[in-house]
């Protein structure tokens, strides 16, 4: 067995606990939001009717194959042979994790730094881009990849994936609720009905407000895959020197793209660089013992010993492969 991650315990239960607080409160907030608009609309009985469909949506809408889904985003998968280092260090990191299968590596063809993971616990897939292999040496993508490998571990697809049926719900039924005050308007305004108002701005908004909420949640589950990654190192630095390292290259090439200023914190479905490595930082013990990638050899049965190393893949055999990345 690898050696336990050498990290401040107090901190981690701290952070572990604010992160499922949160991500039960914004989850919650989200169905008594929507349970509110379809009393709005349908009255006592849209309790169950929209806990019906929310559990049918979410058991019978099948969910896309992982290997399906990289070829969407245009990912070409990785051989063992063609990345051998990296696929020692997915399988180090995956049985740390517990997961029942190694997740299918993938390469993405873009210059700018991303990591994306789809799938479950039982089949899954990481994508790593060019951009990302050629600015992060070994020790930094082992934080990236346990980083991602704790999305899996901590299901939190299926999260984002509950989180964005309800938001669509709330956002079906906002829609269907204006469509019933437009075809009612003609009695609102020559009749003396009265009507609450602050209902009608809370059923307009449903969207923005669903929106929010999901973004909010989605930053809450990065925190949360940054702590669990940690776990899995053994290093927090590494991870933190990682997004440092990202940080700089997208705000580059934002710079180079863009002439308007970034976008609010809570726009976004990632939190703050700063705010991330503050974290990861304070996880950091007074009694820093070895991390995962500096235990001896007994403690690592398939140790990673050179530079990772991806090639192209090359259509004609007699040209080499060419090297997008090297320590």
């Amino acid at each position: 067995m690898f050696r336990r991650s050498p990290i401040n315990q107090l901190q981690w239960l701290r952070h572990r606990w604010q992160n499922r607080l949160q991500t039960v409160f914004l989850l919650g907030f989200l169905g008594c939001y929507t349970v509110l608009l379809g009393w709005l609309i349908w009255g006592s009985s849209a309790l169950i009717w929209l806990l019906a469909i929310t559990v049918v949506l979410f058991l019978l809408v099948p969910v896309g194959s992982p290997n399906l889904l990289m070829k969407l985003y245009g990912g070409q998968p990785l051989t063992r042979t063609q990345a051998p280092q990296l696929y020692r260090q997915l399988e180090q990191l995956a049985h740390r994790a517990e997961l029942e299968n190694s997740p299918s590596l993938y390469y993405l063809p873009m210059l700018q730094p991303n990591a994306m993971a789809v799938g479950t616990r039982e089949e899954s897939s990481i994508a790593i881009s060019e951009g990302l292999l050629r600015i992060l040496n070994e020790r930094e993508l082992a934080g990236v990849v346990a980083h991602e490998i704790s999305h899996l571990r901590n299901d939190d697809i299926k999260v984002m994936r509950l989180a964005d049926l309800i938001s669509r719900l709330s956002s079906s039924l906002s829609l269907f609720g204006q469509i019933l005050l437009l075809m009612n308007l003609p009695l609102l305004l020559f009749t003396d009905l009265n009507v609450n108002w602050l209902l009608v701005l809370v059923l307009i908004f449903a969207p923005q407000v669903s929106i929010l909420a999901q973004l909010r949640l989605s930053r809450v589950r990065e925190f949360n895959a940054d702590l669990s990654a940690a776990t899995l190192t053994g290093d927090p630095e590494g991870l933190a020197m990682a997004l440092q390292k990202i940080e700089r290259q997208a705000n580059s090439f934002s710079r180079r793209v863009f002439s308007f200023s970034s976008v609010p914190d809570w726009l976004k479905t990632h939190p703050s660089t700063r705010e991330r490595i503050c974290r990861l930082m304070k996880l950091r013990g007074e009694e820093w013992q070895v991390p995962l990638w500096r235990v001896p050899l007994v403690y690592r049965p398939m140790p990673i010993t050179k530079p990772v190393r991806v090639f192209s893949l090359n259509r004609y055999p007699r040209r080499q492969g060419r090297v997008i990345y090297r320590s």
